[in-house]
């Protein structure tokens, strides 16, 4: 929200300076986005006048005029707006100066042979308006030489944040507000007097929606004259961002911006019969002020009469019966609508204004009165007119909302000691209502404005906001004797580790975000389970969760290539959200790994470069389950990836048949085409929360380590398989032949040629045997060897001569 500081003095008398204002929004946590002072372009710019205007003698649209600047020593200047001449006061820009509309700098340059030491500008050009048809004019007694800047003065522009809880400072005044109550300035009363109506309201007002619509106020003003703002109320305008359209539109955004309290005017013209708020109709639609049709829904409710739809209420008003420079009557609406109602009214058209961002929020129900009375008097001032009475259809939701208060807390859950007065002060300088007790809870009285009101935690934040936050002193929390106990969860540690490992593996660590398009979503969803797609996303290519973090991963990886990152490796550690068949939420822990580009660059020692394998993504996928407490040795290497890998060069690792750890391989290329990718793509999907919790742990403390006393034996075993075994089924069926003894086991040769049969290949593991209680004789390792050459025989496999 953008408001200038002279509107807000309007509220506030003060003294504070721009900066010091600017620091206690701040404090207040009305945050400060930007403080933007126009006139600070301007300090090149001079009041001149123009001694003599002769015709140019190369050009018929241009004269050469000679500008006094005060000093006695007149410059030339060549100018082309028609209404230059000689007697004229004006603005020019001397050489050296930044024309604020354009960004060009100024200098000494000839114009069709003519030498030109500057420019006389006009409103347009100094960013103080669209006016262009000739250069400005300023009064006559303006002071010749004087900086522009100077002469118009200053009048800093506020850019701050309202957070959504903060109806009451949607409007100028409510920050005003709190200035005030914070030391900054003492508050006006709002200024407003109450206009009788001289006739009968000639048209029915009524609300047959009160839920919807509780309180609709109305009143006719006949004898309009519309055109232009006075200029007072046009600049107020430009400084919160908004564009002048005319007197009457004009007025209603004035008393929007500055009281928070929208309104609407109809050209009475346009309308036909009663005025009606109610539940739109099946079918219904409406051309709204912004030019587009929009279809209505029967929950949503309108403005209307015996003719159809003029209004989305209290979002934005229909084309067919805005004001226009004709209009000459119009009905003044001001309307209390439900915030909810507008808030899913405004979410299913996807249309946002600034009456949607205040009703929405909760606009103070008690203000309509007020807020009709002031609109009333800025129409018949600025447009003229007579007023008829006021038509009250409805009761807006005044009751009072009153707490139970002790001051203590503000020590209990704030941390700071604030004397009584001063929350006292504190408190009523806001607008609540309080009446203080000795030695009992005090009774607040919330105002209408302040609906984010709702219990006594509330008036605490209140306080000691306006107190300072600064005040708040930086307290240790108490720490217990001895060692510290961790305080991460399990699931908390499991994520710090992986992600540890990760980077020391030379992954770079990615946040991408939870939603992804449709498309992506639905296309990385496993089985039955179906993405999550939200009602009301922030875009719609941000529309449903993630099932998975590859995605995001593959996105971020195009970019990196895109950029001319000749090799990407990126991690990320994150959730994935998906939705099983009984329709229950739920989000699971997961690791996404991504390799694209070359994984060793070209070079004399390697020659061409090497991109990465579906056996790089089995590397780093072993190597973070291991890092994450996976059973890696027990660990079955099976197929069934999922459509989005290459099916010939992927797989998964599963303990048992079912429990499924992660999924590895290369990218499909249909998947790849997908996400605009060129070249292999191998990638790892690790599910963190299938991890089974290791047995006969207790405490945070490691189980000590004892080596073996005695020394570890090796034996080596060749056998002859079908070359369609897998070497990890040989060796799950070697580990197990004799647990207590055999340790370890390892492929280190995978031979295929001569002496050995078609169809056959030969498979070397090293068996590692560990005695506990006494050396090996060779009756124990013959005993042993056999118990390997029978488990390997049930694979298929025959020991080698």
């Amino acid at each position: 929200m953008k408001f200038a500081l002279s509107w807000l003095k309007q509220y506030l008398d003060t003294q504070a300076a721009t900066d010091e204002i600017a620091r206690k929004l701040t404090a207040l946590g009305l945050e400060i986005e930007g403080v933007e002072d126009t006139s600070a372009a301007l300090t090149k710019f001079r009041v001149a006048r123009v001694l003599t205007a002769d015709k140019h003698p190369q050009a018929d649209k241009l004269q050469v005029l000679s500008v006094d600047l005060g000093d006695g020593a007149p410059l030339q200047v060549v100018c082309g707006a028609p209404n230059a001449r000689a007697g004229l006061v004006g603005v020019l820009g001397v050489p050296g100066a930044v024309v604020p509309a354009n960004g060009m700098t100024l200098k000494v340059a000839a114009v069709r042979g003519v030498e030109s030491n500057g420019m006389m500008c006009s409103t347009r050009e100094l960013g103080l308006g669209e006016e262009h048809d000739g250069i400005i004019e300023l009064p006559a007694d303006a002071p010749i030489g004087a900086s522009f800047a100077d002469y118009l003065g200053s009048d800093p522009v506020f850019d701050v944040s309202i957070t959504p809880n903060r109806p009451d400072c949607m409007g100028v005044y409510g920050i005003a507000r709190d200035l005030a109550a914070a030391g900054l300035g003492v508050l006006k009363p709002v200024a407003v007097e109450h206009v009788p109506g001289s006739f009968a309201c000639p048209v029915e007002i009524r609300t047959d929606d009160p839920a919807g619509c509780p309180a609709f106020y109305g009143r006719v003003i006949r004898g309009v004259t519309n055109g232009a703002s006075p200029q007072w109320l046009q600049d107020a305008l430009k400084s919160a961002g908004q564009r002048p359209i005319s007197a009457l539109v004009d007025i209603t955004n004035y008393v929007m911006l500055g009281y928070g309290r929208p309104a609407h005017a109809y050209d009475l013209a346009t309308l036909n019969g009663a005025v009606v708020a109610r539940k739109a109709a099946e079918g219904e639609s409406v051309v709204a002020l912004n030019g587009r049709d929009y279809a209505l829904q029967p929950f949503m409710t309108v403005i209307a009469d015996d003719s159809g739809v003029h209004d989305i209420a209290g979002i934005m008003g229909g084309e067919h019966s805005g004001c226009s420079d004709t209009t000459t009557d119009v009905l003044l609406e001001v309307a209390y609508f439900d915030p909810a109602t507008i808030a899913r009214t405004g979410q299913a058209l996807s249309l946002t204004s600034d009456a949607r961002g205040r009703f929405e929020r909760g606009v103070d129900p008690a203000f309509l009165d007020t807020g009709l009375d002031l609109l009333t008097a800025l129409i018949l001032q600025i447009c003229g007119g007579e007023a008829s009475e006021v038509v009250r259809a409805g009761q807006p939701p005044v009751a009072a909302k009153v707490l139970s208060y002790e001051p203590s807390l503000t020590s209990r859950l704030g941390g700071v000691d604030v004397a009584d007065s001063e929350q006292r002060r504190i408190l009523r300088a806001l607008g609540f209502g309080v009446e203080a007790a000795v030695h009992a809870p005090w009774t607040v009285t919330i105002p209408g404005w302040r609906p984010d009101i709702d219990g006594a935690p509330d008036l605490v934040e209140e306080v000691i906001r306006v107190y300072g936050l600064d005040a708040v002193p930086s307290t240790p929390l108490p720490r217990a004797d001895g060692v510290a106990r961790p305080t991460a969860t399990p699931v908390q540690t499991l994520e710090r580790r992986v992600r540890r490992s990760a980077a020391a593996r030379g992954l770079h660590e990615a946040i991408t975000w939870s939603f992804l398009p449709k498309a992506e979503a639905a296309a990385f969803a496993d089985g039955s389970e179906t993405p999550w797609v939200l009602a009301n996303p922030i875009s719609e290519d941000l529309k449903a969760m993630r099932p998975s973090l590859l995605p995001g991963l593959l996105s971020a990886t195009r970019r990196n290539l895109d950029r001319g990152a000749s090799s990407v490796r990126l991690f990320e550690v994150g959730r994935r959200y998906l939705r099983g068949e009984a329709g229950a939420s739920d989000e699971r822990l997961s690791l996404g790994v991504v390799l694209a580009g070359d994984k060793i660059a070209r070079g004399w020692k390697s020659g061409k470069a090497v991109t990465f394998d579906a056996f790089d993504a089995k590397a780093e996928a072993l190597a973070l389950l291991a890092e994450a407490g996976a059973p890696v040795e027990n660990l079955q290497v099976m197929g069934e990836a999922g459509a989005q890998f290459h099916p010939g060069q992927s797989a998964t690792l599963r303990l048992g048949p079912k429990t499924v750890l992660a999924r590895f391989g290369m990218l499909h290329p249909a998947t790849a085409r997908a996400f605009d990718l060129d070249g292999p793509v191998a990638a790892v999907e690790l599910f963190l929360d299938r991890i089974p919790a290791k047995k006969g742990q207790s405490g945070f403390a490691r189980p000590h380590f004892a080596p073996p006393a005695l020394q570890a034996v090796t034996r080596d075993f060749a056998f002859l398989v079908p070359i369609t075994l897998a070497a990890g089924d040989l060796l799950r069926s070697v580990k197990g032949a004799d647990k207590a003894n055999i340790v370890a086991a390892r492929v280190f040769d995978d031979f295929r040629g001569a002496g050995v049969p078609e169809g056959h290949k030969s498979l070397a593991i090293e068996v590692t045997l560990q005695p506990v209680d006494k050396s090996y004789d060779d009756a124990a390792l013959k005993a042993i060897g056999d118990k390997v050459v029978a488990a390997a025989a049930k694979q298929g496999a025959t020991l080698r001569g």
